[in-house]
């Protein structure tokens, strides 16, 4: 299980995604016209005066989660490749809710908004696991062209 590369791949998938949990990934400023300066940062777990950020902590949560259950379907290659690709859609849809919040936190408090760098984990994360998809459905081809020698 361990000296397959795809499985290196998902553990550096589940430790990003689980640093992803408490790393802020938006920072919200006031305008520069504003009475006070106030700053917020966006996390999995809030950090911004808006309701409703479950949808950010389920995608952040789901992505390490399924990468290191998908370590452990090693003989189940067809489906280890699945939920792969559905692991790279959450990661796609991590965007998606991320753009949903800032535009929120846009219009409801009127404030700027920054993107830090720990908001390319999704990306770094969806990359590696195409690298560990393509890497099983190698494998599988391998077994079946043995299967079919004998």
């Amino acid at each position: 299980m361990i000296q397959r590369i795809q499985t290196l791949y998902l553990l550096a998938v589940a430790a990003l995604g689980i640093a992803l949990i408490w790393l802020p990934v938006v920072q919200f400023v006031t305008p520069e016209g504003a009475a006070e300066l106030q700053i917020w940062e966006l996390s999995a777990l809030g950090g911004v005066p808006l309701q409703g950020l479950w949808g950010l902590l389920v995608a952040t949560v789901l992505i390490p989660a399924l990468a290191l259950v998908d370590i452990f379907l090693y003989k189940k290659r067809i489906l280890q490749a699945r939920l792969n690709i559905f692991t790279v859609m959450l990661c796609l849809g991590y965007y998606g809710v991320l753009a949903i919040y800032i535009w929120q936190a846009k219009l409801a408090l009127g404030v700027d908004w920054h993107v830090l760098p720990w908001a390319a984990f999704p990306l770094v994360c969806m990359v590696l696991t195409l690298m560990a998809t393509r890497r099983i459905l190698k494998d599988e081809a391998l077994v079946r062209a043995a299967d079919r020698i004998r």
